[in-house]
């Protein structure tokens, strides 16, 4: 694996740059809308609100943040509708749910948008509806990676803590999980929601229940923090074999304490500023990458924290 400092270097540039405004003012008109599928209480997608704003304002055009305040996938194909009818240049979009975003998504191409798909969705699938290309990690694929790196530290059995089992991606990071470990995902993964409390309930049950279990996996800094609460709860923070997805604050701490082994970086920024550089390139000059891009998987371990330390929850 390179190293973090490697992955690092590409976010060196803008790691001063202070915490900028979701769109930026362009003078040339082009204006680009990204849909996500995030409600407004997860914080993971500020990273992803950075990465536009500061891709918008080097490329000279707009760029608008979207989503559905709840996290509703019905909504948000609303909103993908809206975005279409308002005529922009383009639009970035998560593809978390194909049956119910893939007829919006459609629309909109037909109508005669250009649409990226990002962080959710597949390059396969994108390639399908028709989309530019596809910038995110293969949800499955870090599973699996994860999966067989736990295998290799001695784990046999787990928690999967899912916050969004209604979204396809989630339950493929931890069917992968399991299958890098080579057995049965079952009732290992749980519906945990999105409020705190309850996570952090529904954690304390299960282990309660299951005292054998060897791990946990959380799916991001929603399900990640309450899960700190319970394992401090419960007194096994640091005695559990403990993986995470993305980063936060709270799982930067718990890796550098211990408490969390690793966590997996997709790099959101990438997925958020990369879009907008490769369409606002496509419109203006007619060139496009002949590849998908692979944003993540990288896991991030107590060794090399000092700059994503820095920059969890701004570019990190």
């Amino acid at each position: 694996m390179k190293s973090i400092f490697t992955k690092l270097a590409i976010v060196t540039a803008v790691a001063a740059a202070p915490l900028i405004a979701a769109t930026a003012v362009s003078a040339e008109g082009e204006k680009y809308i990204m849909v996500s599928h995030a409600p407004d209480s997860d914080s993971w997608w500020n990273t992803i609100k950075n990465g536009i704003a500061l891709a918008g304002e080097q490329m000279g055009v707009e760029v608008e943040y979207r989503n559905p305040p709840t996290g509703d996938l019905a909504d948000m194909a609303r909103i993908i509708d809206q975005a279409a009818a308002s005529g922009p240049n383009g639009i970035i979009t998560t593809l978390a749910d194909a049956d119910i975003l893939e007829g919006p998504i459609r629309n909109a191409i037909a109508s005669g948008v250009d649409v990226i798909i990002m962080n959710t969705g597949s390059p396969d699938k994108a390639r399908e509806i028709g989309a530019l290309m596809y910038v995110g990690q293969p949800e499955y694929d870090a599973g699996l990676a994860a999966g067989q790196r736990a295998k290799g530290d001695g784990i046999e059995s787990f928690l999967c803590v899912n916050h969004y089992i209604v979204q396809p991606s989630s339950q493929e990071r931890c069917q992968g999980f399991a299958d890098g470990l080579g057995v049965e995902l079952g009732n290992q993964m749980i519906d945990a929601g999105q409020d705190p409390g309850e996570i952090k309930n529904r954690v304390m049950a299960y282990l309660s229940s299951n005292p054998d279990t060897d791990a946990v996996l959380t799916l991001g800094p929603t399900s990640a923090d309450p899960t700190l609460l319970a394992l401090e709860e419960n007194g096994m923070a640091g005695d559990i074999y403990f993986g995470t997805f993305d980063l936060g604050d709270e799982i930067v701490k718990g890796i550098k304490s211990g408490v969390i082994q690793w966590g997996i970086d997709q790099q959101p920024f990438l997925q958020a500023y990369l879009p907008v550089v490769v369409m606002t390139n496509y419109h203006r000059y007619g060139v496009l990458p002949g590849n998908n891009i692979n944003s993540g998987p990288g896991f991030v371990t107590a060794d090399g924290l000092e700059m994503v330390e820095k920059l969890a929850g701004e570019y990190r």
